[in-house]
């Protein structure tokens, strides 16, 4: 049977109910019942509102207004929030207004990283690549609230430096193993074709639904240029709105090592002839994107320090606050609860001591290169 996947065109007047529509058409239904739990996986990767960067809390609430319409029990939603490498978890979901969103629908997170959750050992069947290697014969911890539920992840539409694009198989990552993936001594591929298999043996049902109204295209999935464009996807073929996505930003999904790796190995499909595409016809579409560059490999602290201190102060906040006189910008910012606004995030542009700690962290090469990229978006 053909891999379904919906693409339609939004927008903020109607984008609410358009994830609803969206998730009807792609059949999420059929795969995720309703005499189970559903978790929904935001994706969040940093602790200030960069477009394109996290899951948006328009997607957020999308969905949840969505499963409640459709008649999924309120109490078998569970909103899950894994931490990931060094960002303030919490402060990230305020200033991306996915807190605001989950409360406005009667939510709140679980943290799977704080009981009540308990991370158990599950030792999997399908062939894995290197999760086994990474955590031996005592199996892959998972959170014992994935056991048995279904699951919507909840991507964006970017490009990524280590895995090319950032989509529904990397949110992935975001859930077990618990942020633990950099210990791998595969690739980042590997990983990600892994967790796929390792989710289809817990899971009671897959689904992702993704948000391209704000795209990004840069060394993801932080430090990109953010382009509008409108649209939203949805399949439970993780694989397939993969494909879908890379197709749209101008990339072959072949070409892209876990797409084809899973594609190869029975997961989903990563041809995108052979996708059942309904909604917009996305024939001819291409955003040009050129993608990240895999480069110098940064301990997680030096990269932190570099993005929040030097990056995002000097490159990334102009490119927010042009983004904020957007559409989208004027509808995120509608979900930031007073002292959370945009000219509230973020580090202020890096003082002496962190332009010195940076230099010995990453060396003079990185500094040198901020500031070149800082006068000339400065000039622009």
């Amino acid at each position: 049977m053909k891999s379904k996947l919906a693409v339609l065109k939004t927008s903020p007047e109607t984008v609410m109910e358009d994830y609803g529509r969206l998730m009807r058409m792609a059949g999420y239904q059929d795969v995720l019942p309703q005499d189970q739990k559903v978790v929904l996986q935001v994706g969040l990767s940093w602790d200030v509102w960069y477009p394109a960067c996290s899951t948006t809390p328009w997607q957020l609430e999308g969905v949840i207004q969505a499963l409640l319409a459709d008649g999924y029990p309120r109490e078998s939603l569970v909103l899950a929030q894994n931490r990931s490498g060094t960002f303030r978890d919490r402060v990230g979901e305020v200033n991306n207004g996915l807190a605001s969103a989950a409360e406005r629908q009667g939510f709140e997170f679980t943290r799977l990283y704080e009981p009540p959750v308990n991370w158990i050992s599950h030792k999997p069947r399908g062939e894995m690549l290197v999760l086994d290697k990474m955590f031996g014969d005592d199996g892959i911890p998972v959170p014992d609230v994935f056991l048995s539920a279904g699951i919507i992840h909840l991507p964006t539409m970017k490009t990524d430096a280590g895995a090319g694009v950032a989509g529904a198989m990397m949110n992935a990552a975001a859930g077990p193993p618990a942020g633990d993936r950099r210990r791998s001594q595969g690739d980042i591929h590997e990983i990600l074709v892994d967790l796929l298999t390792l989710q289809k043996e817990i899971h009671g049902g897959l689904f992702a639904v993704m948000d391209g109204t704000i795209c990004g295209d840069g060394n993801g999935p932080r430090a990109m240029m953010p382009y509008e464009k409108d649209y939203i996807l949805a399949s439970a073929d993780q694989v397939a709105i993969d494909a879908v996505a890379a197709r749209m930003m101008g990339f072959d999904p072949m070409k892209i090592r876990y797409l084809r790796l899973a594609h190869e190995r029975g997961l989903g499909c990563a041809d995108v002839d052979s996708i059942e595409i309904a909604g917009e016809d996305i024939n001819g579409v291409d955003f040009q994107f050129r993608g990240g560059q895999a480069g110098r490999s940064w301990p997680e602290a030096a990269s932190r320090l570099y993005l929040d201190y030097f990056w995002y102060p000097f490159i990334g906040r102009p490119r927010v606050y042009d983004m904020a006189e957007t559409k989208w910008g004027q509808l995120q910012q509608t979900y930031l609860p007073p002292g959370a606004g945009l000219e509230n995030q973020g580090r202020s542009r890096g003082s002496l001591i962190a332009v010195a700690a940076a230099a010995g962290l990453l060396g003079m090469g990185a500094v040198t290169r901020v500031a070149r990229l800082a006068r000339r978006n400065y000039n622009s």
